[in-house]
């Protein structure tokens, strides 16, 4: 690789950090509590340049401006713009971007990585006490706020809208060392290492380019767009919100064991009760779960985009959305079994209490018939 000669005229860094931090958000109420208390306004998220038939949002996320920060990368104080974009079914998107300009391709790469150094994994509370604002103004807009801020992703993404040279994407490839950018590391990495890193590579026009990975992207886009990058984050969204479904199936299916044994163990003539109420229960958060679920589902609806859809559906499959998915609706087959299963066992025991009842009855009648004689 030779990156002497080219530099990056303009384009961005961005940090993102996800939460889970309600079961859903109410975002009108959200909009409105957010510009009576911080007097900021809101946006309704759209993608910028796909038209609206060919890429949507199922229900439009609800973008905050934050302000700005300083942030220290490579000796060198540099400004964040800050923002927060929420989604209806409960996840908090932060993110801290950074605007580079005139800077060597290795200095580039360097400030990418101290920006991961600085809001990185390792720097929750850099993240924590954003969301902590964000989270004390739209409080009455959460159902059923999260207790903690636990369950979190992070993702970076390095932005290039203009090379000092002109290039294309082919030229691109061969003129920069994008797996310096994408793996972090500074020993040279193996061949299969590198060819898988740069094998979820992505071009529509000749001079565009987007590279995903596991926890960073690059995007080359003259044009200035953001869908490719917006496409990235509801990827992020829809993985937080799958984990945080797939731990609550995970902790719930022990407690369903135990509740069952206990109903069954129970000898009473309310036996039956206790079989219909766990069954109720179930059935209660099979369906909150599933609706849940359908909406994540369809955060993002693709019909004739070809280009974002691969971008979208590689990203879903590299964070392991439909594994998780999959999971889910798995341990949601158990719970419905179970339902069903208890659901059966409650009738039969009811038939067995009017059958008892029916010959107890039979009983006391011969009993008063041969006492009246």
């Amino acid at each position: 690789m030779n990156s002497a000669g080219l530099a990056v005229k303009s384009g961005e860094l961005t940090a993102l950090r996800l939460f889970d931090i309600a079961y859903t958000i109410d975002l009108a109420q959200a909009e409105s509590l957010w510009a009576a208390r911080e007097g900021g306004k809101a946006s309704r998220s759209q993608l910028t340049s796909t038209p609206p038939k060919a890429v949507t949002f199922g229900v439009a996320p609800l973008l905050f401006s934050l302000g700005s920060t300083t942030l220290s990368l490579s000796e060198r104080e540099v400004t964040a713009e800050l923002s927060v974009r929420l989604y209806d079914f409960g996840v908090a998107a932060l993110a801290a971007r950074i605007a580079v300009a005139d800077l060597g391709w290795d200095e580039y790469v360097a400030n990418f990585d101290a920006l991961d150094r600085a809001v990185g994994p390792a720097s929750l509370t850099f993240w924590t006490q954003w969301l902590d604002r964000v989270r004390e103004v739209i409080r009455p807009a959460l159902d059923r706020p999260a207790a903690d801020a636990s369950l979190e992703e992070d993702y970076l993404i390095g932005t290039v809208h203009a090379f000092s040279t002109p290039i294309d994407a082919s030229e691109l490839r061969d003129s920069v060392d994008l797996v310096a950018l994408l793996s972090g590391e500074k020993r040279a990495l193996s061949t299969a290492s590198r060819r898988e890193l740069l094998s979820r590579s992505f071009s529509y026009y000749a001079d565009d380019l987007v590279v995903l990975t596991w926890d960073r992207a690059f995007i080359y886009e003259p044009r200035s767009d953001s869908d490719v990058a917006d496409v990235i984050e509801v990827a992020n969204a829809q993985l937080v919100e799958f984990r945080y479904y797939d731990t609550l199936l995970d902790d719930e299916l022990p407690r369903m064991y135990d509740r069952v044994e206990s109903a069954r163990g129970a000898m009473s003539l309310f036996a039956s009760r206790r079989f219909a109420h766990l069954a109720r229960r179930l059935y209660t958060l099979v369906a909150e779960v599933t609706e849940l679920t359908e909406r994540v589902d369809n955060a993002l609806q693709v019909t004739e985009d070809v280009y974002l859809a691969r971008v979208y559906s590689t990203a879903l499959g590299l964070f392991r959305v439909p594994a998780l998915g999959e999971s889910v609706d798995r341990k949601l087959a158990i719970i419905r079994d179970t339902y069903a299963a208890l659901y059966g066992e409650a009738s039969s025991r009811r038939a067995e209490l009017l059958e008892v009842s029916v010959v107890v009855l039979i009983m006391l009648e011969i009993v008063l018939m041969l006492l009246r004689r």
